[in-house]
């Protein structure tokens, strides 16, 4: 059995540090680069994508909404012709800084809002499916585990990755607890192990209100913006080889 464990890096900004993205390195397989728009900046891009290149890891484009104040997490409303251009747009300049240093762009991961909204939109899902296949369609396209995105890349005839997510909360229907409401996030390092293993070997999860929930589990998200990211991707990485 095999997994993918990646994080999403390259988040800092200008003066401000988020994470800590070398050592991060060490313990996942591959790694989604914020490309400016929620995240990240120029500078941060190309030192990320060096970093991933001396660790060995995959490296995957993160866009997100132009909303860098919000993080790229609050809701937005942008058309499907929007979506395919902001999509294209980032996943052009991260590989810009990738071909300059002669690596290789694996995967496309959105980020935030964008990801969520493509999970249940159909009409964005697509915009979003396309906009990758017809800039490469060798890429492999990361989405929410049997969501609207995973089934609109598959129809377009990409690889797809269905995600689960190592440190969240799910719904009944599969899909994420928003982080405006209580315990979305797990901190409980016991917690995240047992719900990680639970994905892997079962292929399912159990959702806040108690119910098993199938799912689909090709690739891990530990998130790297937080204080104990560090440790428990050590502590993840550990337990699943």
């Amino acid at each position: 059995m095999k997994i993918d464990l990646n994080c999403d890096l390259g988040e800092s900004f200008g003066a401000y540090t988020i994470g800590k993205d070398e050592e991060m390195m060490n313990y996942v397989t591959s790694v989604n680069i914020a490309c400016g728009f929620h995240a990240g900046d120029p500078l941060v891009m190309k030192q990320t994508v060096s970093n991933a290149m001396k660790h060995g890891v995959k490296m995957g484009a993160h866009p997100g909404l132009p909303d860098i104040q919000g993080f790229g997490r609050r809701m937005m409303q942008i058309s499907p012709e929007e979506t395919y251009a902001l999509i294209q747009y980032q996943i052009g300049a991260l590989y810009a800084f990738i071909k300059a240093q002669g690596g290789k762009l694996s995967h496309v991961k959105p980020h935030g809002a964008l990801y969520n909204m493509a999970a249940k939109d159909s009409k964005l899902a697509q915009a979003i499916a396309e906009a990758v296949y017809d800039l490469d369609p060798a890429l492999t396209l990361f989405g929410l585990s049997q969501s609207e995105l995973t089934r609109a890349g598959e129809k377009a005839g990409l690889r797809v990755a269905h995600e689960v997510f190592a440190d969240r909360a799910y719904q009944s229907d599969g899909t994420l607890t928003p982080r405006s409401l209580p315990h979305a996030v797990l901190h409980d390092g016991d917690e995240v192990e047992r719900q990680v293993l639970r994905m892997v070997e079962k292929q399912e999860v159990v959702s806040i209100d108690g119910k098993t929930v199938s799912i689909q589990a090709d690739t891990i998200c530990l998130h790297g913006d937080n204080e104990a990211a560090l440790s428990l991707a050590k502590r993840l990485s550990e337990k699943l080889r």
